[in-house]
């Protein structure tokens, strides 16, 4: 058994769990709006044998200190200090919904900080800010925590929403646990970050190993789009995981593991 440490970096403005020794190489897991670096647990225990394992809480999330204005480029910015802080040096990246997004922001201003990266369920585009669809899904979101709603409250029914068949019991008490953890202030400001997010015509700028890996099931960031977008990546790996929702480390923490695995394997080799 592999043991997790909570810690925080000297500046105290990230909290972050860790697997593993400094001495490995740096494997580090960013999770999605309604996540923490604890909904990452399943994959600090599989990899911190081999890695040295890190899961970030993003900024105003658990421990780590929001940040003054929310935006990807400021996600992007923090997650590269981040790095700094912890000592993960040419790590590979593994970036779930929003965090996929900033990974694709920090390539774009720095292409070779990372050895590889893994896009999981996520979009290099949310579209203009003005557009129907993206109205209604921030209303969705957003309108009944406007109507008096607390985290907590809509946690279950969130969650619900968002896998697939059969998920893992145990990580779908962790994701509704993370899910109505967050402020509610941090959940509205990461989702209007959203707005305007595109970043389509970097995709092929992208120079390190990628795998991009989706879910059958996911209505987020649907397997039709996630696999057209591997096409624009240079010599990216696209993967599927049948009948798995929007959270697949957490509905299938074993596919999930294994596919990943299965990547680096062969990617840090070609580093």
């Amino acid at each position: 058994m592999v043991d997790i440490a909570l810690k925080t970096t000297g500046d105290g403005r990230f909290a972050y769990e860790a697997a593993g020794s400094p001495h490995s190489p740096p494997l580090v897991f960013l999770h999605g709006i309604g996540g923490a670096a604890r909904a990452w647990r399943a994959q600090l225990q599989h990899f911190g044998d081999r890695f040295f394992a890190l899961a970030w809480d993003m900024p105003g999330y658990g421990g780590s200190a929001p940040l003054t204005a929310t935006s990807i480029e400021t996600f992007a910015a923090a997650l590269k200090d981040f790095l700094a802080a912890a000592g993960a040096t040419k790590p590979a990246l593994v970036g779930h919904s929003i965090g996929g997004m900033i990974v694709q922001q920090l390539l774009a201003s720095d292409p070779q900080i990372a050895s590889a990266v893994v896009l999981a369920q996520t979009s290099p585009a949310f579209g203009k800010p003005d557009g129907d669809w993206q109205k209604q899904f921030i209303d969705a979101r957003l309108g009944p925590l406007d109507r008096g709603a607390t985290m907590a409250e809509l946690a279950p029914s969130l969650v619900r929403e968002l896998v697939g068949d059969a998920p893992d019991p145990q990580g779908m008490d962790l994701a509704r646990d993370c899910m109505a953890a967050v402020p509610e202030a941090t959940y509205r400001a990461t989702m209007l970050a959203l707005m305007g997010f595109d970043l389509r015509s970097a995709l092929a700028k992208i120079s390190v190993p990628t795998l991009v890996l989706s879910g059958s099931k996911d209505n987020n960031a649907p397997a039709p789009m996630m696999a057209k977008m591997a096409t624009y990546i240079p010599a990216a790996a696209y993967a599927e995981l049948q009948g798995v929702g929007h959270l697949a480390g957490l509905e299938r923490p074993g596919e999930f593991n294994t596919t990943i695995d299965q990547f680096l394997t062969t990617a840090l080799k070609r580093t």
